[in-house]
């Protein structure tokens, strides 16, 4: 911890990508959440999702704090990374959490896998709409790929940035796979 920093905060980054303005949170040198938007239109809901997880509601705007997710991402849209090695802390259920963890672990750069694929990854062959309501609560979209998980007959399906958003990300992904 850099001198300043206060630990009962949660630390936050404006950051503009290609596919429009995020919020970056970090808390106790962990990425904790990507949102879409900016601080200033995410306030009152990233207040509630804070308040939810009994973590504190001050905010701290902080490059320095965030400074290599920054460089990750800025990576990504570059089409220099296929992998991310940010630290995270992942705030949800167990169920969520698994399904969050099979994001980062089943469906490599590039590829895409089903709403049914994750669920068998997480032992819930079943809970095929457990997964995707799991999938809209990824608090840390992009780092983990939700965007890669579509519909069993191999359409887009659901994404909480946006159809426009995923299409961009597959995109990206598809064109470094290429190359």
């Amino acid at each position: 911890m850099s001198r300043g920093e206060v630990m009962d905060c949660i630390y936050y980054v404006n950051y503009t990508s290609p596919i429009g303005p995020l919020v970056l949170l970090s808390y106790q040198g962990h990425l904790i959440y990507v949102k879409y938007g900016s601080m200033e239109s995410s306030k009152d809901k990233l207040t509630a999702w804070c308040n939810r997880h009994q973590l504190p509601v001050r905010f701290v705007e902080s490059t320095e704090t965030l400074a290599q997710v920054i460089k990750q991402l800025d990576e990504y849209f570059a089409q220099k990374r296929t992998t991310f090695s940010i630290p995270y802390q992942l705030y949800g259920t167990p169920f969520q959490k698994k399904v969050w963890q099979a994001l980062a672990t089943e469906v490599t750069y590039g590829n895409t896998c089903t709403y049914q694929d994750i669920a068998v990854a997480v032992s819930s062959p079943k809970a095929v709409r457990a997964v995707g309501g799991a999938n809209n609560k990824n608090p840390i979209s992009i780092i983990l790929p939700c965007h890669r998980v579509i519909g069993k007959n191999g359409k887009l399906v659901g994404y909480g940035g946006g159809m426009d958003k995923k299409q961009y990300l597959l995109n990206l992904e598809q064109h470094k796979k290429r190359r």
